[in-house]
This record gives C-alpha cells, sequence and structure tokens, in this order.
C-alpha cells in the first residue's frame, strides 16, 4: 500500500493507522456524549447484560481500582448502577440505567456511522470485500480470545 507522500506501509502499519483513526473518531463520539471513551467502552460492555467486576476488569482491561473509580464516576451521572450479584452474595454487578442506555444506544449509532464513513472513498464491491476480510479476521481472533477469557462486547 502507498501513502500520500510515495511512502510504502505495510498491512500492519495500515492496520494500526486505522485503530488510531477509529480510536480518534471514538474519543470525538464520546466527549460529544459528555462521555470519556472509557465510560464509552463501559457502556457498550454493560449495554447488553450486567457484568461482574472482576469479568469488567478482564474485560476493560482495567485494575481494581481503576475500575472502581470509572464505574463510580459513570454512577454518579446516573448511566450505570451497582446491585447485588444473584449467583454470589458477597460480589455486585454493574448494569446500565435507561437513561445509560439511551446514551449508550445513540453513541453507538453515531460511533459506527462515524466509523462506516472511512472507507467511503471505496466501491461497493470494495467495500463488501472488506467486510469480509475484516469480519473473518475478528471471528478468527474472538474465537481465540474466548479460548484465553472473556471477549469484549465488540
Amino acid at each position: 500500500m502507498e501513502a500520500a507522500a510515495g511512502e510504502q506501509i505495510g498491512l500492519g502499519g495500515a492496520l494500526v493507522r486505522i485503530t488510531f483513526l477509529v480510536n480518534s473518531l471514538y474519543t470525538e463520539v464520546s466527549r460529544e456524549y459528555g462521555l470519556t471513551p472509557q465510560q464509552g467502552k463501559l457502556l457498550c460492555v454493560v449495554l447488553q447484560r450486567p457484568h461482574g467486576m472482576r469479568e469488567l476488569g478482564q474485560v476493560l482491561g482495567l485494575a481494581k481500582s481503576s475500575l472502581t473509580g470509572l464505574v463510580d464516576r459513570t454512577a454518579q451521572h446516573g448511566l450505570v448502577r451497582r446491585e447485588p450479584d444473584p449467583r454470589d452474595a458477597r460480589a455486585v454487578q454493574v448494569a446500565i440505567t435507561e437513561p445509560g442506555g439511551r446514551i449508550a444506544d445513540a453513541f453507538h449509532r453515531e460511533t459506527i456511522r462515524r466509523v462506516e464513513e472511512l472507507p467511503a472513498h471505496l466501491g461497493r464491491e470494495d467495500r463488501d470485500r472488506l467486510l469480509d476480510l475484516l469480519g473473518g479476521t475478528v471471528l478468527v481472533n474472538e474465537a481465540r480470545a474466548l479460548a484465553l477469557g472473556p471477549a469484549d462486547c465488540g
């Protein structure tokens, strides 16, 4: 692949650069919704179902103290709540609130819309091929991640 000034970038470089672009969009949309990127990720994870703190720490890659602070700040904004874990009376789960669900849904839709604009310069056939290639790569690596531990919310 050739970059703008004749610079050659390989597959790894292109994937790293696209990661930077996606992360930049994610941060931009987060701010527009009054969230930090970490709060956006937390909402994404708990949108489908409540998660225990240990599981959240693994999925988000956060230490216990960092996760506790993130959950505290997000709960103070009324976006998540702690509730008893039905499987363990000593533990809590983090669940999304109704306002948090509305924000998470809108945030997710807007993020996806903007990310899908990144390959807008491609024709329909190339976009479909890109989807097939990236989708297959995600599935293979999610299967590998499931074998190692909890998967991300995606």
